[in-house]
């Protein structure tokens, strides 16, 4: 291995696709934090714990529970302590984006107003789920930082 004047191994650099998770990531955790500030959510003393009743909307869009704001949360956080390896990158991008297709058909397929809207989801947030799923799944499933696609595979979780 080559190293510096001072005899140093060179500072590991990130692989993009760990940017790109990091990036995502830190935007859910975002998400999660703007769904509990009052001005940022319309109708914010309407928050409910979880539950179609929820009238909070993110932006005035995203129908927001406590509940659904702790869940960008976690997925966020999950996905900045992931993103710190290639493989758990990969994992949190196009693992999480096959959940939120499955999210997707779920909430295209739940009734609004049943209590299996428990979440809760409305038109917004199931276009964004699709948006998010396809977009996560590909870029984690095709991402490469040596071609593009395909190539070497990459050390597991957990083998520096």
């Amino acid at each position: 291995m080559a190293r510096d004047v001072r005899g140093r191994a060179p500072a590991r650099s990130r692989a993009a696709i760990q940017g790109v998770a990091l990036v995502v990531a830190a935007a859910f955790v975002l998400i999660g934090v703007l769904g509990f500030l009052p001005g940022v959510t319309a109708h914010y003393g309407e928050l409910a714990f979880a539950g179609h009743h929820s009238k909070t909307k993110l932006f005035g869009l995203f129908q927001v529970s406590i509940l659904h704001n702790l869940l960008h949360l976690v997925f966020g956080l999950v996905g900045l302590g992931l993103a710190r390896q290639v493989a758990g990158a990969r994992l949190f991008l196009a693992g999480g984006g096959a959940v939120y297709l499955v999210i997707w058909l779920y909430g295209f397929g739940v009734d609004r107003e049943s209590v299996a809207n428990f979440v809760p989801f409305n038109d917004a947030d199931n276009w964004l789920h699709l948006f998010l799923g396809f977009g996560m799944l590909v870029i984690g499933l095709l991402f490469n930082n040596a071609a593009g696609t395909g190539g070497r595979l990459d050390t597991p979780p957990g083998r520096s």
